[in-house]
């Protein structure tokens, strides 16, 4: 990638260094260039795999899918010059039909699946394998949530002979579960938070990670499992009332948010150990102590069929709202570099314990000690992987299909170069020593993109996309599941893009993310995210990385606002949009009746207009006079303005205020006016009758508590 234009100043060994690396990283990547065989097959057999895979089922949609075509198919072009070389076979749902999914037009072919929730496709382990056989496919790629994390699919899928590009079944087993890895993780005298499984190892005659024998850790025998499990209130309040409050309560099979709670009084723990069991239903439950004031800092591990495992540098995921994160960036920058190598390390014995294959994240809570604990292991590929690509130059999707066709990792190139070798040679890497420790390559700051409103508890919606536009650059890079005439359906997941920014430092990448975030236009039925991540980038704390896993919801807690506009300016152009389009409207009206040979008389062709709008509890009065073709008169109490004001054609408006053009557009709601100024976004509420009740959303109505004609008493 290009780097930061450079500041005049007198060259220092360190700059000088750091052009020679950039220097050699160049002369690398045209290395890529040169291609060692013609086919799929013949590269597999070059590089020493077993196993030839040219179709492969997506099993996942949205940003999933996109990312893992247009990562493989890269890989495809620089190696065989034909990006075409891979098939991809995509599920489809008739949501994401009518949704316009950017993910299908990209597949070469797709296969018709049911709607509705993802239980019934995505995450269906019997329909994906029977797909797998219908299309004859030779691997299966899950990407990351839906049946990505369920050991019964590559299970399956191995005894069919089709490859699964992630982990074992046996793997998963040990790691997947959030109870089993923490007892591994004890095992291998990995540092864990007090829980309730504390203590709990695994028998030494039980494993093995002796490279010779091939014996790993399988499973996790049933007795030590549920002596880790918490069965019932009773000795839920027992194990905390011995940790200590706070403590979370959590599901095994939880994850994304769900099956999570925190507790801080033992009054508060029987309603929270309900809600964790109705969120993820059957699954076994444990309680851990609530680490405050720390990070959540992840490896990224990558490994292949024959027992290598190698870390590939970290991330820093501690921006979180209620458990999921929304700003990630890499590498880690807070952690001491003694203590972070044996994070690294910890990581690399624990998949080396369970003979891990492909690529996986190990995920740790550091204290301000400079302590840390092991929290998981996500046995799949996480949505955030392209921070690692970006400072480690590695296509994580590619690395996964060579694995899954038994690639050794000192045979992939993309490792070769990482570890300063010849890409074209095939001598052996000892990874636990290497000649040339790979180094990252500056820093990245990504970005989560969601169709949620951050003004009403981050609520999700669904609807159509008018317009994205997302302006990239040498640094800046982003993709997304949706485009200018398609749209987010109810059984989609509320992320829909992910912008990511590079910089030689993380302050030039937090400057990158924020321009280009600021440039991002995205207008639809939904709200985004987008002005609340920015206010994020620039809050000081941030900026001067004094943040925690706390830190948002505690910002969310006080109700810190996004930017917005100015409300004088945010008034006059909902009320010019107002005006504008009562007139228009009137116009049309009275132009169609003359073609009818009906004419109206020239009061229904009335020019100003009364507009009521309130903010904040304020309720603002104005009248707006439409003077000329291109300018309207605006008066409100004492205050009047001339605006020139010009209709775009995708139904905006072009307005000059002050001598400072805008660019605005309005959605108007049940119960409100939403308006859209040079990518800022304000809300006017409509007048409001007591005596209508309007729901702003689709939902179920569960009860009628009061009939028709009742009377209603205060109070009640």
């Amino acid at each position: 990638m290009s780097s930061e234009g450079q500041v005049q100043s007198t060259p220092t060994l360190a700059t000088a260094a750091s052009i020679n690396k950039n220097v050699l990283r160049r002369q690398k990547s045209k290395m890529k260039g040169k291609s060692i065989a013609a086919t799929v097959p013949e590269l597999m057999k070059n590089l020493g795999g077993n196993k030839s895979i040219q179709k492969i089922l997506i099993a996942n949609n949205g940003i999933a899918a996109v990312k893992c075509m247009r990562s493989i198919r890269r890989w495809a072009y620089e190696m065989f010059r034909n990006e075409k070389a891979i098939h991809f076979v995509a599920m489809v749902t008739p949501e994401d039909l009518s949704a316009n999914a950017d993910y299908i037009k990209m597949a070469d072919s797709y296969a018709h699946v049911p709607g509705g929730a993802n239980n019934h496709n995505y995450a269906n382990v019997d329909l994906i394998v029977n797909l797998a056989q219908r299309y004859s496919v030779e691997g299966v790629w899950a990407g990351w949530g839906h049946a990505s994390e369920n050991p019964k699919l590559p299970e399956k899928l191995y005894k069919l002979n089709i490859a699964f590009l992630g982990p074992s079944a046996s793997a998963m087993w040990a790691l997947g579960d959030k109870i089993a890895s923490s007892i591994v993780a004890q095992t291998a005298n990995v540092p864990t938070l007090p829980w309730s499984g504390s203590g709990l190892k695994l028998p030494t005659d039980s494993y093995s990670n002796d490279e010779i024998e091939g014996q790993y850790v399988s499973s996790v025998p049933d007795d030590i499992y549920n002596s880790a499990c918490v069965h019932g209130v009773e000795r839920a309040m027992k194990t905390a009332s011995e940790i200590g409050y706070p403590v979370m309560i959590k599901a095994s099979e939880g994850g994304g948010g769900k099956g999570i709670r925190k507790v801080s009084t033992p009054e508060d723990l029987p309603a929270a150990l309900r809600q964790v069991a109705a969120e993820v239903p059957g699954s076994p439950i444990f309680v851990m102590k609530l680490a405050t004031k720390s990070r959540h800092l992840e490896v990224q591990v990558l490994a292949d069929q024959y027992g290598n495992a190698i870390s590939l540098f970290g991330r820093d995921c501690s921006i979180q709202r209620r458990h999921q994160k929304i700003i990630e960036e890499a590498p880690t920058t807070i952690a001491v570099q003694s203590v972070w190598q044996q994070m690294e390390a910890d990581a690399v014995t624990l998949a080396k314990l369970v003979g891990y294959v492909s690529a996986g994240t190990v995920e740790y809570l550091y204290h301000e000690d400079g302590s840390y604990a092991y929290l998981e292991l996500n046995p799949r590929l996480q949505v955030e992987h392209p921070c690692t690509e970006m400072i480690a130059d590695v296509n994580l999707p590619a690395a996964q299909l060579q694995i899954a066709m038994g690639i050794p990792l000192h045979r992939i190139r993309d490792i070769r170069i990482l570890y300063n070798e010849d890409p074209h040679s095939d001598s052996l890497i000892d990874f636990t020593k290497p000649i040339h420790n790979p180094e990252p390559h500056g820093h990245v700051i990504a970005a989560r993109i969601t169709s949620e409103n951050p003004d009403e508890g981050f609520k999700p919606s669904s609807g159509t996309v008018q317009e994205l536009n997302f302006r990239s650059s040498k640094n800046v890079w982003g993709y997304f599941s949706v485009s200018a005439a398609g749209g987010l359906h109810e059984f989609a997941d509320s992320q829909f893009g992910h912008c990511f920014a590079w910089g030689e430092t993380r302050e030039y990448a937090i400057s990158n993310m924020v321009m280009a975030l600021k440039e991002l236009s995205i207008r639809g039925d939904f709200r985004t995210t987008v002005e609340y991540l920015v206010r994020l980038l620039e809050d000081p704390a941030f900026q001067n990385n004094q943040i925690d896993t706390g830190w948002l919801d505690a910002l969310i807690a006080e109700k810190m606002k996004k930017g917005e506009a100015c409300t004088t300016t945010a008034l006059v152009c909902t009320a010019l949009h107002i005006s504008d389009n009562k007139y228009r409207a009137r116009f049309d009206f009275y132009g169609n009746s003359l073609e009818k040979g009906q004419v109206l008389a020239l009061s229904t062709l009335l020019t100003t207009e009364i507009v009521e709008l309130i903010h904040q509890g304020v309720k603002y009065v104005m009248a707006v006079t439409k003077i000329s073709d291109t300018c309207y008169y605006i008066k409100c109490n004492d205050w009047t303005m001339e605006v020139d004001v010009y209709r775009l054609s995708d139904g905006g408006l072009l307005l000059s205020l002050d001598g400072i053009s805008r660019t605005t557009y309005m959605k108007e709601e049940i119960d409100r006016y939403r308006i859209t100024i040079n990518n800022q976004t304000s809300i006017f509420e409509k007048e409001n009758d007591p005596s209508l009740l309007r729901s702003p959303s689709a939902g179920k109505l569960l009860n009628v508590i009061v009939q028709d004609g009742e009377h209603v008493y205060a109070g009640k």
